[in-house]
C-alpha cells in the first residue's frame, strides 16, 4: 500500500499520567526506553506508506514533553477525560476533533494505539491498516488473540459453563480476546460513545505481540522479550564430516534459554538438517550459492558457526551486517574477524588473541555424560568397544575386528561395535558372528563405561571417553585429526597414528599389552579424570552468554 491511495490517517495514543497498577507506567523505562516510545515509534514508522499524523493525548505535562521529543504531536487532555472511570471512546473522539482543528485534515481512518503493547510489530500494524484500505466495507478492525478455553461464568445460581461439551481445546468453538494493542475505525463510526461500527473484523495477533502491560508480571515478561536476541547456529553435518558439529550445536542450543534459537545448515547437510528437525528446532538448509545470503535472510543478532574453517570474506561479511560472530573448531582466516573463537580440538597457534579459547578445557560434553558414573578400572578385561564416529570413513571397525576378534573369543572378551547413522559397511562385518552391533545409539555413555578398553578415532569421542576415564586406543581417520592434540599419552590415550597406515600386527600387540597391564590402564584412567572435561560446557556457555548478554569477550 502507498500514500497515493489518499487515505488520511490519524493515530491517537492515549497515555494518562495517573496509572494505578504500575505508577508512572507510560514513561517508566522498559529495556532502556520509556514505555510510550514503542507505540510512538510504531506509529511514526507507518509514515513511509501512508499519510499519518501521530498524536499523544495526555493530562500529564511530563508525558507530553517526552512525546514531543520522540516526534509525536500532542493533545493536552482535559482532566475530566482522565478519570479512572473514563473509557477510551470519549478520549479518542476528543483527540479526533482536536487533531482535525490542528491539522485541517478530514481523517479517513482513526487508529487507537495503546502504549501498553510495546511488543506489537510495525509489520502487524501495517498489515492491519492494509486490510482496512483493501475493504472499505469494514467499519472497525480490532487486534485480538485466540483465547479458546473451557470457561465458566458466575450467575446468581452459581457457576455455569460457557461450553456445551467438554472437548479438547482444538475442538471447541473459537473465542477471541481483544489484546488492547490497536483499534482501527473509520471516521464514520467515531463518536463520543463508540468506535465500533456495523461491520467489525478481528486482526489476530500471536505470541508476545498479545501482551498488554497491566501488572509487574506483564512488565517483566516484556523486558524478557525485548532483551531476547536471535541466535543462529550455522552448522555442517553429512557423511564425510559426521554429525559432531550438529550435536554440539544442539547441546549449546539447549543451554541458551533467554534467546530465540534457530539453525541453518549448508547445502550438503541433509543428514544434519534431519537431525535438527527431529529435535523440534526451526531449521533451514542453504539455498543461495553464497551461504552469507542465507544467513542475512534469517536476520540474526548473533551467528554461531560450526562449519570447520571459515574464510575472512564470510566472517567479515557477517560483521558488516552488524552480527556478533562466534566460531567453533575453526583454523581458517575468518577467526581474525570473529568476536569469539572456541577450539577445543586444537592448540593455539601464532600470537595469542584475547577472544580465542583453545584446548580441552572448552569441550562441550553431551548431557548424558554429566549423569554417568566414572569408569571403575578392573584388573580383568571382559569387554571392548569399537566406536569410530558417525560414518567411520576408513572402516576401522573392520580393521580392528580383523586383528582382535580371535583373541577376544579365546579370552572371553565381549566385543561391542557402535556405529552412527552414516556408517554403511555392515556387510563387511557379517563374518564376525560373535560381535554385538549397535547403530545410532542414544546412550553411548553406557556403552563406554561398560567397556574396559575402547578403540576410537581422534575426534570428539576422545573427550567423552576422558570424561568418564575409559582406557582408549586411538587411530586417526585423517591428517586433520592428527592435529587434535588431546588424544595423546599426556592425557591418558594410546595413539597409534593414522589408522590406515597402521601395519598389520600393531593393533593386536597394543591391545594385548593393554589387556595385560592393569597398572597402565589405571594410570590412563587417572590422567583422563585429572582433565575435568565435565566443566568445559559450563565455561563455553559462560563465554557465549557474556558476549550475547553483555557484549563481553
Amino acid at each position: 500500500m502507498s500514500k497515493d491511495l489518499n487515505e488520511s490517517i490519524l493515530i491517537v495514543i492515549p497515555a494518562r499520567g495517573n496509572s494505578k497498577g504500575i505508577p508512572r507506567k507510560n514513561i517508566r523505562s522498559l529495556n532502556g526506553a520509556p514505555l510510550i516510545a514503542y507505540s510512538i515509534q510504531n506509529a511514526l514508522a507507518l509514515d513511509t506508506d501512508y499519510d499519518v499524523d501521530v498524536f499523544v493525548s495526555s493530562d500529564d505535562a511530563e508525558i507530553l514533553s517526552i512525546a514531543k521529543k520522540l516526534g509525536a504531536k500532542t493533545i493536552d487532555r482535559n482532566e475530566s477525560l482522565a478519570q479512572d472511570s473514563t473509557t477510551l471512546d470519549p478520549v479518542i473522539f476528543d483527540g479526533y476533533q482536536r487533531a482535525r482543528l490542528a491539522t485541517g485534515k478530514a481523517y479517513d481512518l482513526i487508529i487507537t494505539l495503546q502504549p501498553t503493547s510495546p511488543l506489537l510489530k510495525t509489520s502487524s500494524l501495517r498489515k492491519a491498516l492494509d486490510r482496512m484500505v483493501e475493504d472499505p466495507e469494514i467499519d472497525t478492525l480490532i487486534s485480538a488473540c485466540d483465547d479458546t478455553h473451557l470457561t465458566w461464568r458466575k450467575t446468581p445460581d452459581g457457576f455455569v459453563p460457557n461450553y456445551k461439551a467438554r472437548l479438547n481445546r482444538q475442538y471447541l468453538e473459537k473465542t477471541y480476546r481483544e489484546t488492547g494493542g490497536f483499534l482501527i475505525a473509520r471516521s464514520r463510526t467515531i463518536g463520543p460513545d463508540t468506535r465500533i461500527g456495523t461491520k467489525v473484523e478481528l486482526f489476530e495477533l500471536k505470541g508476545e505481540e498479545t501482551i498488554d502491560i497491566d501488572t509487574y508480571e506483564d512488565w517483566n515478561l516484556c523486558e524478557y522479550y525485548l532483551r531476547q536476541k536471535r541466535v543462529l547456529f550455522v552448522l555442517t553435518g553429512y557423511k564425510q564430516v559426521g554429525l559432531g558439529h550438529i550435536y554440539r550445536g544442539l547441546q549449546l542450543a539447549n543451554e541458551i534459554l533467554n534467546h530465540q534459537v534457530l539453525f541453518l545448515v549448508d547445502r550438503n547437510s541433509q543428514m544434519g538438517f534431519d537431525k535438527i528437525r527431529e529435535n523440534n528446532y526451526p531449521v533451514a538448509i542453504q539455498k543461495s550459492d553464497d551461504l552469507l545470503d542465507d544467513v542475512v535472510a534469517l536476520e540474526p543478532d548473533y551467528v554461531i558457526n560450526d562449519i570447520l574453517d571459515t574464510s575472512a570474506e564470510y566472517v567479515a561479511g557477517l560483521k558488516a551486517h552488524g552480527y556478533g560472530v562466534i566460531n567453533f573448531e575453526d583454523l581458517g582466516e575468518g577467526i581474525g574477524h570473529a568476536d569469539l573463537v572456541i577450539n577445543a580440538m586444537y592448540h593455539e597457534q601464532g600470537f595469542p588473541m584475547a577472544n580465542h579459547y583453545f584446548g580441552h578445557r572448552y569441550y562441550c560434553l553431551k548431557t548424558e555424560f554429566f549423569l554417568t558414573a566414572n569408569k571403575v578400572v578392573k584388573p580383568e578385561v571382559s569387554s571392548v568397544l569399537l566406536t569410530f564416529g558417525g560414518v567411520d570413513p576408513n572402516n576401522y571397525s573392520l580393521k580392528v575386528l580383523e586383528e582382535i576378534y580371535d583373541y577376544c573369543r579365546d579370552q572371553n572378551i565381549v566385543i561391542n561395535v557402535v556405529a552412527g547413522l552414516g556408517y554403511d559397511r555392515y556387510d563387511t562385518l557379517q563374518p564376525y558372528t560373535d560381535v554385538n552391533f549397535h547403530r545410532n545409539v542414544s546412550n553411548i555413555s553406557d556403552f563406554m563405561v561398560a567397556a574396559d578398553i575402547v578403540f576410537t578415532s581422534a575426534g570428539r569421542t576422545t573427550f567423552e571417553l576422558a570424561s568418564v576415564g575409559v582406557p582408549t586406543i586411538v587411530m586417526a581417520q585423517n591428517e586433520r585429526e592428527m592435529t587434535h592434540f588431546f588424544a595423546n599419552q599426556e592425557f591418558g590415550f594410546l595413539h597409534l597414528g593414522l589408522g590406515y597406515e597402521v601395519k598389520r600386527g600393531v593393533i593386536i600387540d597394543a591391545f594385548q599389552q593393554l589387556v595385560g597391564d592393569y597398572d597402565r590402564r589405571q594410570h590412563m584412567h587417572k590422567l583422563m579424570m585429572d582433565q575435568d572435561i565435565r566443566s568445559g560446557k559450563k565455561r563455553v556457555i559462560q563465554l557465549i552468554n557474556d558476549l550475547i548478554d553483555n557484549g563481553k569477550q
